[in-house]
């Protein structure tokens, strides 16, 4: 019966819904798993008491369907808040911080159906790509134990990696739905800015870095997962609305064409191995029908990365100066987070203005890009998953790195401009861990992002691969 596990959330879905197995017997797989695998790789935090759930199990299946997601067991981002259970961000201090409400967006999954039986892990203030925080500790990979999952949706990833949840929610700034996606060989979609709202708190008209997004074992699931959390909402003055587009998943791909970027002519350094890991897979688009043609460097990575910092950094001072500007939550906060912060609060008008300039010349050059290319191909991640120990890369292929997140830089393009973004399984290294690729598009094309992914994904096999922590499970 553990096989279930095993199935897409859709699949899963159907299973519940046609009576083949009860959603109390789905949740005591689903702790089952959790209480086998999750000490090892601590991907699940803040687990709910298990009789109160298998209660409100029963309860489900004595209830009328709500929705597709109907059932099924669902762990939320450490950031995000769930009525009842706590929203630490990973700091000790907020320990005891219990939700009074949901989200947004949790609120929409729970109107499908979900139940949620806990939290994922994230780095401290969901900053830096390496799951690890004083409170609970640090997310390790389900492929390989010694090494990172990445951050800061690494819970959500490394949870249903080890098929402890079949789909899961993230958020993305600067990679972080993506790099866990790669290095735990899943799936994770940044959409387009403000298709899926976000609370509707504090200053809602300058930041547009930031969004919440869906993360599952194949495109369709997470095309299903988005349907759920998309929409606008009229309390904010961004957000429109967008087509479903789950109907759309399995229009035909054939004929498309694609600019693959690599390292951006040499400006992002990668590890050994992994570009030639990235380019074998490129491959598989020819078998697919779609041409993949090499794009010179399309702007100044210098520029764009300029750009980035000073702009994360004053979204990150905005949004965590409460926490800075009181002494004992201060001293809880990470040498990372108060560099953010202080860096943040240090910006001009014009410094911040300067930034967005750049941003703006990048849009329109991306965009003429856009009318010869349907899509276009980075890397997802420079580095491997790298020794759980560690705090952050130091040093790429020879290059020293100036800042706690420059690893990090290739994720950049997308998250300055807001495009969607997909992360597919790229296949794995000599090394034996996973990587990925990066297949974005202009602003509103989610939609044909996840038909080139769902393409991909029933081309391939990479995301068939079970990790090493299940062998035994």
């Amino acid at each position: 019966m553990s096989d279930f596990l095993e199935k897409e959330a859709l699949d899963q879905s159907a299973a519940l819904e046609a009576g083949e197995i009860s959603v109390e017997e789905l949740m005591k797989l689903t702790l089952d798993r959790i209480e086998a695998v999750n000490g090892d790789v601590n991907a699940v935090v803040a687990l709910r008491d298990r009789d109160e759930l298998l209660a409100e199990a029963r309860a489900a299946d004595a209830a009328p369907r709500k929705g597709w997601m109907h059932g099924l067991p669902i762990a939320v981002k450490d950031l995000a808040n769930v009525k009842g259970l706590p929203t630490t961000l990973g700091v000790p201090a907020l320990a005891n911080a219990i939700a009074e409400e949901d989200e947004i967006m949790v609120a929409r999954m729970r109107a499908a159906g979900a139940i949620f039986i806990g939290k994922t892990n994230v780095p401290q203030l969901g900053l830096g790509s390496h799951s690890f925080n004083e409170l609970y500790g640090t997310t390790r990979n389900p492929y390989d134990l010694s090494v990172s999952a990445g951050g800061s949706s690494g819970g959500a990833a490394a949870a249903l990696a080890a098929r402890m949840v079949s789909i899961a929610d993230g958020s993305d700034m600067m990679g972080s739905l993506r790099n866990p996606a790669a290095w735990n060989n899943v799936y994770g979609l940044r959409p387009s800015w403000a298709r899926v709202p976000s609370e509707p708190k504090g200053e809602m008209f300058l930041h547009q870095l930031a969004t919440l997004g869906p993360m599952a074992r194949s495109p369709r699931d997470v095309a299903a997962l988005l349907d759920v959390q998309s929409g606008p909402d009229k309390r904010q003055p961004h957000g429109c609305s967008y087509d479903a587009v789950s109907p759309l998943i399995g229009a035909p791909v054939n004929g498309m064409r694609v600019g693959w970027l690599r390292d951006w002519g040499g400006a992002y350094p990668m590890e050994e191995d992994l570009l030639d890991t990235s380019e074998a897979a490129l491959n598989i688009f020819d078998d697919l029908g779609i041409e993949v043609e090499l794009v010179d460097p399309p702007f100044d990575a210098a520029l764009i990365w300029d750009s980035w910092i000073k702009l994360r950094s004053w979204a990150v001072s905005g949004s965590a100066d409460v926490l800075y500007a009181s002494p004992a939550m201060r001293d809880e906060l990470k040498p990372e987070s108060i560099w953010e912060i202080e860096r943040g609060l240090s910006l001009s008008a014009k410094d911040v203005h300067q930034a967005s300039l750049i941003r703006s010349q990048w849009f329109t050059r991306v965009n003429e890009l856009f009318a010869t290319y349907d899509a276009l191909l980075l890397p997802t991640t420079q580095v491997w998953p790298f020794a759980q120990e560690k705090r952050f890369p130091e040093e790429v292929a020879g290059r020293k790195m100036d800042t706690y997140h420059r690893w990090m830089e290739v994720v950049i393009p997308v998250s300055l401009l807001g495009l969607p973004c997909l992360s597919v399984p790229a296949g794995f290294g000599p090394n034996g861990l996973p990587a990925g690729l990066q297949v974005f598009g202009p602003r509103g094309s989610d939609s044909k992002m996840l038909q080139i992914g769902q393409a991909w994904h029933e081309a391939t096999d990479f995301a068939a691969r079970r990790p090493s922590i299940l062998h035994d499970a």
